[in-house]
């Protein structure tokens, strides 16, 4: 293809000469050119033909649009040869003669949308969604709840009352700040660091207690790890342990409310490491051509357990990797509560409206350890947990700028603390006292009437457990 161009000098000194190139009405008797023409020992019309279309891929219904545009880019005298385009399928290319690599990287990175500065206070000639004084306030204590329940649980896990927990330390603002952007119908396919999302819409700490604890009145019925919540009831798809799964789905439940007509999208949540999973990028591709009502939502806490965001790519954070796939993107702080309710209160808006997809990634940092099963001091230094402890913190930079604004006082503090704290106790000792799931619980829920092998299975287990009933939990009713 490129010696043919050099032969013929240009596109447009072949289109003088009326060659048929794009037009789907010239047919195989044709010569390729006019008697006249200089190029006698070119191929035929017809070999060229389908040369060009199985390499350009041309659709006939385009072909002649093609044929105008270039006529009157003919006509055109001011046009320069060098700078001649086509219209590929998927928009119109140019043509240049300078061989020009992309960069791998740029030298400016993406700049981070943030409105409080690290004390809290409100940067100067800064523009957000305006919060009202109750949303402020239910905000600010919701991240109270959050964390005072994620201290509890996680002493819990350590005290051997828990087999698993995972903390949302240093990452409340991302949580209440998106749930309090969000309508309640909007479907939630979170990860395993959004629990502040069910705490906004009114999931109780008996519930929370129920699915950690593994009770018979948890929404999971103990089959499932501890933190992998899920309820249907607010929207909220239960977590799964393999990262990124998710996201794909939620292209695809987006692509359902679309067809459906409804007024909601789809919100899914991923941390760094789920980008460097391949269902990141289909689920992104997917969105992005289907035109899904879907918020990606990226946690950047700079962690994917213990590999460095250094490792794991060589872009510019996320952000970036939206343009790629044809998403509008934005980068915030994750430690402003305030910047993260006005960014997703707009880019949801833009999903619903546009139905189409839209990417944020928040920087933030994992304070606390992965999970009670890693110890991140092993693969950090714990200067650098501490400064970002103290330095940036979302809930003391959102409380200053409650209360700044008159909304909270130090009373209200002490008060709120201690009864969540007594809330959250009581809710766990009510879940050890309560029954775990029937082993019947085990092959329920998923079919109508159980099939021939599920029954076996269970009849199976059932003899396993007579034999050796000293190793079965004496706790679990038969």
């Amino acid at each position: 293809m490129g010696s043919w161009l050099a032969r013929s000098r240009n596109i447009k000194y072949l289109l003088k000469r009326n060659i048929c190139l794009f037009d789907n009405k010239c047919s195989s008797t044709h010569s390729f050119l006019h008697t006249n023409s200089p190029y006698k020992t070119l191929p035929p019309y017809n070999a060229l033909h389908g040369f060009c279309a199985s390499v350009l891929s041309f659709r006939r219904s385009e072909s002649s649009m093609v044929g105008k545009q270039a006529q009157a880019d003919d006509d055109d005298e001011d046009v320069d040869d060098g700078n001649q385009s086509i219209e590929f399928p998927g928009g119109r290319v140019g043509f240049t003669t300078q061989m020009e690599f992309i960069a791998e990287v740029t030298d400016k990175r993406v700049p981070c949308y943030r409105l409080l500065d690290d004390d809290g206070f409100l940067i100067s000639g800064t523009t957000f969604e305006q919060l009202e004084k109750e949303t402020a306030v239910k905000m600010y204590e919701s991240m109270v709840g959050l964390q005072i329940m994620d201290t509890i649980f996680y002493e819990a896990q350590r005290q051997g009352r828990l087999s698993f927990y995972v903390t949302s330390t240093g990452e409340e603002a991302i949580n209440i700040a998106t749930a309090a952007a969000l309508s309640p119908d909007d479907i939630i396919l979170p990860q395993y660091r959004e629990p502040g999302i069910l705490l906004w819409r009114g999931f109780s700490m008996e519930e929370f207690a129920s699915q950690c604890f593994g009770t018979k009145d948890g929404h999971g019925k103990g089959r499932q790890m501890p933190i992998h919540y899920g309820s249907n009831t607010h929207n909220f798809l239960t977590v799964s342990s393999p990262i990124a799964t998710q996201l794909p789905q939620a292209a695809g439940v987006a692509y359902s409310l679309k067809m459906d007509g409804k007024e909601a999208c789809a919100v899914a949540f991923t941390g760094d490491g789920g980008t460097s999973e391949g269902d990141f990028h289909a689920a992104m591709n997917f969105a992005a051509v289907m035109e899904a009502p879907v918020l990606f939502i990226c946690r950047n806490n700079g962690w994917a357990i213990s590999t460095p965001i250094s490792q794991q790519f060589r872009s510019d954070g996320v952000v970036v990797k939206g343009q790629a796939y044809g998403i509008r993107s934005i980068r915030v702080d994750g430690n402003d509560a305030l910047a993260v309710y006005s960014a997703i209160h707009a880019a949801r808006e833009m999903v619903v409206r546009e139905q189409k997809p839209v990417l944020v990634e928040a920087l933030t940092y994992r304070v606390g350890h992965h999970s009670t099963s890693d110890d991140s001091t092993k693969y950090r230094p714990v200067s650098e947990i501490e400064q970002w402890k103290s330095t940036g913190n979302p809930m003391t930079r959102f409380r200053n700028w409650v209360q700044a604004n008159g909304w909270w006082m130090d009373e209200q503090e002490t008060k709120l603390r201690g009864a969540i704290r007594k809330q959250v106790l009581k809710a766990i000792q009510a879940a050890e006292k309560t029954q775990k799931p029937s082993l019947e619980d085990l092959f329920s829920d998923v079919y109508d009437k159980l099939p021939s092998n599920l029954l076996e299975q269970e009849k199976s287990l059932r003899e396993t457990i007579n034999k050796y009933k000293q190793d079965f939990p004496a706790d679990v009713p038969l």
